[in-house]
Order: C-alpha cells, then structure tokens, then sequence
C-alpha cells in the first residue's frame, strides 16, 4: 500500500479496528477512514453502499462485527449469526462494487471442528461437527470465508483476503464479564479479586482446555503483511496464530501473576469448558515471510497496563 493510500477500518473501536489503526500509524499511513455506528450502520445495505460510492476506499479492514465468550455465545446465537453475516454481506458487495484494491477479512478458529486434529490445518475445515456453544458465530465466519472464494473465483481477483486468527488479547479489549472472551474475563475477575481482597475466586470450567493467544498488534501487522503480498496468496483462508497454547489454568495463574493476585482460584466443573484444545497451524503464512513479534508475558503486561487506566 502507498502511504497515501485511501483506507477503511470498519470497526475502528474495536480490539482489532483499534490496532489496526495503531500499527497503521506507525506505519505511516495517515488517510485513514473511520466511521461509529451511529455514523454508519453496516447492517444498512443502502447505507453502506452510499459509503463506499463516495468515499471510495482503496483497502479495507472488516473488524467489525459482534463476538463474545461462551455466555454470550449462548445467549446470543441469532445474533451472532444474523448481524455478522449481513455486515460482511453488506461490506463484501459494496467493496466489489466499488473495485477496491484488497479486503482483509477476519474468521475465527471456531470455524474449525470441535474434535479437529491438532494443531489445526486449513484443509481441517468442514471435516467434523462444530463445537455447540458457538456454531451460529462459526456459521457466519463460515459464510464470510467461502464469500470471500466465490468474489475472488467470479470476478477473477484476489481481492478478498481472509484471515483466520486465534484468540485475540489486548488493549482495547472488551472486559465486560457477561459477554467477554476467556483472556479479559479472567484479567478482569482476577483484578476485581485483588482490589476486593477476596480469600478467592471461581472461575468457569475444570481449566484444562488449552488455547493458542495472539497479541492483536502481530495480526495487525500480519494484515498489513497479507495485503503487500495479497500477489502471493492463494484463493483460501490462511491460519494466523502465535505457535504455542496454554490450559486456561496456567493462563489464569500467568494473569494472576501479573496482576498481583495471591488468593485461591476455584474452578467450577459444572460450568461449560468448550473445545478440548484449539492451535492453529500457521504454517503456509509463516512460510510467506510472516513471524509474530509479541509473546504472552509481555503482551499481558501492556494490556494490564492499559486495563488499569482505562477500564478499572
């Protein structure tokens, strides 16, 4: 991309839109276009294709979308199914219409079956079940990524990109304890212990399952890797993750760890644990070129850091 270069961040508040216009900047680029959902809504179809005619975007970054932990997955499906699929439907036929250069969309290791081989392949996908909490999500990342196929297969492009990373973790997360993914629940639970002085705290689950984190900033930078080399990638999704995973126990202890907590932690076995494990292969990106730079303990103590100047 030339740094001039004409760019929406569809989700701009966001944990991803966020650091995508956080590394953005430090890469020089400095047309950026950013719009609230009270400035746009992206489930209006007439809306955002009166957008995209006039401002006629060169790239764009679809972090929009509405995600969440397993409560919220549950209580929420029609949700996550109805709005994600019409934003990213929106968004796809306007960015085509309008012959932008390169969209960058984001699918998650949900999409992958919840007994898949590990770590996860990209040729793993539709190979099993979908694990039962969050298929209606899976369902419209799904759909995001064989649209992204069918775009690039018809119009004889490679204009759409997808993405699959693993669980993000940051600034700007989303720690609402109702509705927010495992790494800010358990940041959040544990800080609130800590200020509370509690003796201890549960947390859901027997903490066994294992999960692969990726700081947010490295798929950022894997973004903005995938469109300056969108010529090398082939019309599939491509896995990003960090390489390594960790049970949700040593996870909470690591929190715990920086966050100052000495208490006991509990866990509730009668509390949904989801998949087994979930590592992506990242294999066929990292062979482009690509490397993750940040790892958990210093990620971790960045996002506290901002967590405890901005959230607590």
């Amino acid at each position: 991309m030339k740094k001039e270069a004409k760019i929406y961040v569809a989700g701009h508040n966001g944990l991803l839109g966020s650091s995508l216009l956080r590394v953005l900047g430090q890469a020089g680029y400095n047309n950026l276009i950013v719009r609230t959902r009270e400035q746009l809504e992206l489930t209006d179809q007439l809306a955002v294709g009166g957008f995209f005619a006039r401002e006629k975007p060169e790239y764009v970054f679809l972090a929009a979308g509405v995600t969440g932990g397993i409560a919220a997955n549950l209580a929420r499906p029609a949700d996550f199914f109805y709005l994600n699929n019409t934003i990213q439907n929106n968004v796809f036929e306007a960015a085509n219409r309008s012959a932008v250069k390169q969209l960058v969309f984001y699918g998650s290791s949900c999409m992958y079956p919840k007994d898949s081989p590990q770590p996860m392949k990209e040729e793993y996908l539709l190979t099993g079940e979908l694990e039962p909490p969050s298929e209606a999500y899976a369902a419209a990342k799904l759909a995001g990524l064989f649209a992204c196929r069918a775009y690039n297969k018809q119009y004889q492009t490679r204009r759409f990109i997808a993405l699959v990373p693993n669980s993000l973790f940051g600034p700007q997360d989303n720690f609402d304890p109702e509705t927010a993914h495992v790494f800010s629940s358990l940041l959040g639970k544990l800080h609130t212990a800590k200020v509370k002085q509690a003796a201890s705290v549960t947390l859901w689950g027997s903490g066994n399952p294992k999960r692969e984190f990726i700081y947010v900033d490295d798929v950022a930078r894997a973004s903005l890797f995938a469109v300056d080399n969108a010529k090398r990638l082939a019309n599939h999704h491509y896995n990003v993750g960090s390489g390594r995973d960790y049970s949700i126990k040593e996870l909470a202890e690591m929190i715990a760890g920086v966050v100052g907590y000495t208490g006991a932690i509990v866990w509730d076995s009668s509390r949904p644990d989801g998949a087994a494990r979930k590592l992506l292969d990242s294999s066929r990106f990292r062979a482009l070129g690509w490397q993750p730079a940040i790892g958990i303990p210093d990620g971790l103590r960045t996002t506290y850091d901002w967590y405890k100047k901005n959230v607590n």
